[in-house]
């Protein structure tokens, strides 16, 4: 039994960190919100969620492992590198902010859990480590460390089981879809999917690909099967964890008539007295690793882009000496966010910025991704199938579509 948990676990790597990533504590919120404000009523949404997160981080890893090039450097190779620079513009402050988020939701959450440490304390102690770690772990060990924090999101799939459930209408819920055609249930529904379907995670799968590639050697077509294994476990791990939140606001805050939860601290603070110590315990540790997870996946993303973009040696298989560069930017986003924090910027804020850039760069990635997908010279044999690009073209109609509500939710 360990001896297949041990060859399973080998099998997994970019795909299973991208896809639990995704989970981190912004994309919490926004899950306890949609059950806090609407019950069971956006269970069904996991299940639409699964194939389009499937597809999408699938075509990056292949471009990646085809190429041996991040999506970036893809880009920059085959197109122009003037396509890039908007793209910078708008990536890093959103992916600050978000990494801002995440580390105002992680001090607020420790804080609670040891009131007598301010927040802003628990903030730069986190930084120091996640710095530490991302500074002076190489690549094996830092995937290591990683993949065995997604362990952390397990976390969830047990807190609902701390109340009685109905399961049929649990099961109704799941499989049923339900719209309400109204702002709040649209809005809802446009934020769970800008939430699942971030952009900064196609590069960093394509990027974590190519490191991944570095550090095996395999023929092709077994490479192509460990990666779609990888990147299906990691996509559906994703999408059970969104499924159990949802589960637990719905059922734990919804009839309690808590609506409105805008922060991690707000969600565990509403767990404690309804759910209990215990679940109150593991909603809280579940969001400080899943911040220990996605942060160095947002960092190190930025690295990888502006890397590709301004031909600086990147790669976490390299030291701070070998790629100062990269690590550079990685150490700025890291520091920036905690400026943000230290400043008492509000978080929500934050967030809202972070999704509204992000809904402005994700149908024209998505459309970049699927036109490289379909390039034989690029890709030669490679390249997209029919369902790839039928699941990937819906994608794209989905998140325009979500783009425009938030310029409009925005405006």
């Amino acid at each position: 039994m360990k001896k297949r948990l041990k060859h399973t676990m080998d099998k997994l790597g970019p795909g299973l960190i991208t896809g639990c990533s995704d989970d981190d504590p912004s994309g919490i919120v926004t899950y306890t919100q949609a059950g806090a404000q609407f019950g069971l009523a956006t269970l069904w949404t996991a299940f639409i969620t699964y194939p389009l997160m499937y597809t999408l981080q699938e075509i990056c890893a292949r471009i990646g492992i085809v190429t041996g090039f991040g999506l970036a450097g893809v880009i920059k190779k085959y197109y122009s590198k003037f396509l890039l620079y908007p793209l910078l513009v708008i990536i890093f402050p959103a992916i600050t902010f978000n990494i801002a988020a995440n580390l105002a939701g992680m001090g607020a959450v420790a804080h609670l859990l040891y009131p007598s440490i301010p927040i802003f304390a628990y903030s730069c102690i986190f930084t120091i480590i996640l710095i530490y770690g991302l500074f002076f772990f190489n690549y094996q060990k830092l995937a290591y460390v990683l993949k065995w924090l997604c362990g952390s999101l397990f976390v969830y799939f047990f807190i609902p089981f701390s109340v009685e459930q109905n399961w049929t209408e649990v099961l109704s819920a799941t499989f049923i879809p339900y719209i309400e055609w109204n702002k709040e249930f649209i809005t809802i529904l446009v934020a769970i999917l800008g939430t699942t379907i971030s952009p900064y995670l196609f590069f960093w799968q394509a990027n974590m690909s190519v490191e991944q590639k570095n550090h095996h050697i395999s023929n092709g077509n077994k490479e192509i099967r460990e990666m779609k294994f990888d990147v299906n476990i990691g996509m559906l791990f994703s999408n059970a964890v969104m499924f159990f939140i949802i589960l637990t606001a719905g059922t734990i805050l919804y009839p309690q008539g808590i609506t409105h939860i805008s922060t991690v601290k707000e969600a565990a603070e509403a767990l404690k007295p309804l759910a209990g110590e215990f679940a109150y315990l593991l909603f809280s540790l579940g969001v400080l690793g899943t911040g220990f997870l996605a942060i160095p996946v947002l960092a190190g993303c930025l690295g990888y882009i502006f890397s590709d973009v301004f031909d600086w040696k990147d790669g976490l298989d390299k030291t701070p000496k070998e790629a100062k560069k990269f690590y550079s930017i990685m150490l700025a986003s890291t520091i920036f966010a905690l400026l943000i924090n230290l400043c008492d910027f509000d978080p929500i804020k934050a967030l809202i910025f972070a999704a509204i850039l992000y809904g402005l760069i994700s149908p024209i990635l998505i459309l970049i991704i699927l036109i490289i997908a379909n390039s034989k010279k690029i890709m030669g044999k490679r390249k997209n199938g029919f369902l790839s690009n039928l699941i990937g073209i819906i994608t794209f109609l989905l998140m325009t579509g979500s783009a425009c509500a938030l310029i409009i939710e925005w405006l």
